[in-house]
């Protein structure tokens, strides 16, 4: 009997693997080839396949955050750059300028700023859902509702700001200082209410990964305010009125360049239609997501700005506020890097979740946790390389730039921590 006669042909095994159920959408298929027998040699094995497949989606997970993040690092850095520049400017006019502004716009976050960040931030989550889930009509509605929300909020605010002086005092501030510090606040309340506006306008066009023209109008917002603040400051000598006068009107027309932007792009033409009264309903619903995420914001941000509150009831009140300010403005500023990361990260993670891929958003996490260790070392490094020349930006005081430079240092460690922590918050 004749033998069986052995056959080569070719083995071709086609594989689909998923990363999950329903997340990361794409999926691939893998021929292989295999002559002789049908054994294991010669072929990728499955791990193999995942590997390089897990390699390849995150890479990808890893642009996109990036492709978000980028411009939106670059709108917070710019957009926190108005306050940076106004006090560097009035730091130049003496400790007790410097201090005074420092104070009030310290109390002017604790008090405002951080409330009106956090209830907006709720945006981010309604607004990515809605686009994930393609009901663009509604981030139009949801836009107007916190547009409401956050500027009747403004309003009760900014009985707060225009008594700042007194409840200063009333906390033991120097009085100098909390007198200048409430003239000061009382010049920022109209920029109160561009904030807040700011806040619906930026979530708004964040959701839908419309980041390259918030970028270029806070960067033309902030050409503008460096000389509006020199002329404002110097040339027309109202000091620490100038400097609050700049940053609202600055904060408007940051306003009124994005309005424009909405109103006549095609790019907003199916998430922005036109005024809607479903704006007014479910104004519980809104602030019930709200106030939780102000409370987050809020808790972190007070944690620094009642230091440097308590710092004015020390016994040399100008140097100590002088350089905790110089200090915790600059973290304000290097946390601009996790925040944008965060505002990235809570995009993909509410657009996966609107469209139903919940295994595709633990992915997202996993990704921007990698990229905040990566962020928080950065930081940290270019902190403390800059530490004995940075405080010379803000004054002439030899003695504010010493005492500034040895605090850095300590700083570089809070921001390593507060970084993490901030991309994670997404």
């Amino acid at each position: 009997m004749a033998a069986e006669e052995t056959k080569t042909e070719p083995l071709i095994t086609k594989r689909s693997h998923r990363l999950d159920e329903k997340g990361l959408h794409e999926h691939s298929e893998t021929i292989l080839f295999s002559f002789g027998s049908q054994t294991n040699e010669g072929l990728a094995t499955e791990g193999d396949l995942l590997d390089m497949q897990t390699k390849s989606k995150t890479w990808d997970e890893v642009r996109k955050q990036l492709y978000l993040a980028g411009p939106m690092i670059g709108v917070n850095v710019l957009q926190s750059s108005i306050q940076l520049v106004s006090l560097m400017f009035v730091g130049h006019l003496g400790e007790l300028s410097l201090a005074s502004a420092s104070i009030a716009l310290s109390f002017a976050n604790v008090s405002g700023f951080s409330v009106l960040l956090g209830m907006g931030s709720a945006l981010e989550t309604l607004c990515g859902q809605a686009y994930g889930g393609k009901q663009f009509y509604l981030l139009g509605v949801y836009m107007q509702r916190a547009l409401i929300v956050l500027n009747l909020a403004a309003i009760l605010i900014s009985f707060v700001w225009f008594n700042m002086g007194k409840i200063l005092v009333m906390l033991h501030q120097d009085a100098a200082i909390a007198a200048k510090a409430g003239e000061f606040a009382r010049w920022l309340i109209p920029g109160l209410f561009a904030y807040a506006s700011l806040q619906a306008l930026v979530k708004f066009l964040q959701t839908q990964a419309v980041v390259l023209p918030m970028l270029l109008c806070a960067f033309i917002t902030l050409l503008v305010h460096i000389p509006v603040s020199y002329v404002l400051i110097f040339n027309f000598d109202i000091g620490n009125i100038g400097a609050a006068l700049a940053s609202s009107l600055s904060s408007w027309l940051n306003v009124a360049l994005l309005l424009l932007y909405i109103r006549f792009s095609k790019t907003c033409s199916k998430t922005w239609t036109s005024y809607s009264r479903e704006a007014f309903h479910d104004l519980k619903g809104f602030l019930k997501l709200a106030i939780p995420s102000a409370v987050m914001v809020c808790l972190e941000w007070w944690a620094f700005e009642l230091a440097l509150l308590l710092s004015g009831m020390l016994p040399n009140p100008q140097l100590e506020t002088s350089a905790l300010s110089i200090c915790f403005n600059t973290i304000a500023l290097a946390f601009m890097i996790p925040f944008g990361l965060s505002a990235a990260v809570s995009t993909r993670v509410s657009n996966e979740l609107g469209a139903g891929r919940p295994i595709a958003a633990q992915f997202v996490v996993r990704v921007a946790l990698s990229l905040a260790v990566v962020q928080a070392m950065f930081v940290a490094s270019l902190l403390l390389s800059i530490r004995h020349i940075w405080g010379w930006a803000f004054s002439n005081e030899a003695k504010v730039v010493r005492y500034v430079a040895a605090m850095i240092p300590l700083f570089a460690c809070i921001a390593v921590m507060d970084g993490m922590q901030g991309v994670l918050s997404g």
